[in-house]
């Protein structure tokens, strides 16, 4: 077998083949041995019909057989053998085709991981946003808690007001057409939530219970699914019931319920994690910010089964995180096909920074310690609130630990490149309004 390797673009790389035909006659004689062994044709013993016979009802299968076995065994022994790191499946782009006393010849391209050198990623001048203590978050969010305890009862109120959970029934139309999506029973919708298209809850207060009605709204421009934006919708709705959120009181009995002795207790408890909040997203700001100046200072080529790679674990989470609060993308106008479209840049950039953060780990020689894996590990037990045993047990797994260990350098690395870099804490307003 001869291979031919060339570069196609920093991503990419194209393989030809040539398989002599000793080789592919032998893999033929094989195919058709194997597949005589059981083959059935009428006015033949099985296991004794002629070569002929079978070339004539089976030609085209072992030919698909032949063509995709020594594909497999000479694609996979060139990637290894020249040290292509190839990323997704390969693409076939030319083929000579299974023929007797031939050779086969292909050509595959196949996108490869791109060999990067980074520079400029030292002395990077970046702002972090100064940390300023919110007495009133604490309040806010003892008010949210009361609200996730409320208990929601069905009101004897005849009419719906802001902040009610509305129960309808609705079917939409566009241009007198029933759309995908636009339909729902005994759907649960709090007024004032903004979960729903806009325009539609505002006009759902002050109907009545039994009451029907048609609202009309506009879907925004930006809509995700593209064959709705901008366009005139009419809502059949009917209000079948009104309930209402009772607050429980804001007492030490109130506090209880979530672990802690006292609504003091409890006060401190939300404080510390306010705080910890605030400082974790400001570090992740300062993260991106960070991760923007290197991509500016390397533009990098990424191969798109990267990019798909990212955007489907990107669709995931946001699909996983509204389904935990009871909704589907497609009733904020997202499906598969309008996200990737929407997101397709952040992948880009998320994909570039990976891979420029692992480019700085390997030329400062920066790596995940035994020491750093046992102190990640704790941390982890820690935040889930799990045994160390059963956490150390999972990263055990070959790919979570590889996985692991990825993520310790890639925090090493930040942690190395902040330390090269000039950082100067700015207010609040500043990193807005530069943001923007």
């Amino acid at each position: 077998m001869s291979v031919k390797v060339e570069n196609v673009s920093s991503v990419k790389k194209k393989i030809s083949f040539a398989v002599a035909a000793e080789k592919v006659d032998r893999e033929i004689n094989k195919a058709f041995k194997k597949i005589g062994k059981n083959a059935k044709v009428k006015g033949f013993r099985t296991g004794k019909i002629p070569l002929s016979v079978l070339e004539k009802y089976y030609g085209v299968q072992v030919e698909k057989e032949v063509l995709t076995e020594l594909i497999n065994q000479t694609y996979f022994e060139a990637l290894s053998k020249h040290e292509i790191p190839a990323i997704g499946d390969p693409s076939i782009v030319d083929s000579s085709g299974i023929n007797r006393g031939e050779d086969f010849t292909y050509v595959a391209e196949v996108e490869i991981k791109p060999e990067i050198k980074a520079q400029n990623y030292t002395g990077l001048e970046l702002e972090k946003e100064k940390f300023v203590d919110d007495p009133k978050v604490v309040d806010s969010r003892l008010e949210d808690m009361r609200s996730s305890r409320a208990e929601v009862k069905v009101t004897s109120r005849k009419v719906a007001r802001q902040n009610d959970v509305a129960i309808i029934d609705f079917q939409g139309y566009v241009d007198d057409e029933p759309f995908e999506g636009g339909a729902g029973e005994d759907y649960q919708l709090e007024l004032g939530s903004g979960m729903f298209i806009p325009g539609f809850e505002e006009q759902v207060v002050g109907m009545k219970r039994n009451e029907e009605k048609k609202i009309e709204i506009t879907f925004p421009s930006d809509y995700g699914q593209k064959e709705l934006a901008g366009k005139n919708a009419l809502f059949l709705v009917t209000l079948k019931e009104i309930k209402e959120k009772v607050l429980p009181d804001l007492d030490d009995d109130f506090a209880k319920g979530f672990g802690e002795e006292s609504l003091d207790t409890l006060k401190a408890q939300l404080i510390e994690h306010y705080r910890t909040q605030e400082q974790n997203r400001i570090d992740g700001e300062l993260r991106e910010q960070l991760i923007k100046a290197l991509i500016k200072n390397n533009q990098i080529d990424v191969p798109e089964a990267m990019i798909q790679g990212q955007l489907d674990y990107m669709l995931q989470n946001i699909t996983n995180r509204l389904q935990s609060q009871g909704l589907k993308p497609e009733m904020l106008g997202l499906t598969p096909e309008t996200f990737k479209e929407q997101y397709r840049q952040t992948a880009i950039d998320q994909v570039q920074g990976s891979l420029l953060l692992e480019a700085i780990g390997t030329q400062e020689k920066i790596v995940a310690a035994e020491s750093d894996i046992d102190d990640k590990l704790k941390d982890i037990a820690k935040m889930s609130n799990a045994p160390i045993e059963s956490v150390k047990k999972y990263y055990a797994a070959p790919d979570a630990r590889h996985s692991l260990m990825a993520q310790i350098a890639e925090e090493k690395v930040i942690e190395f490149l902040l330390s090269k870099a000039t950082v100067k804490e700015v207010d609040a307003q500043k990193v807005a309004k530069e943001d923007a």
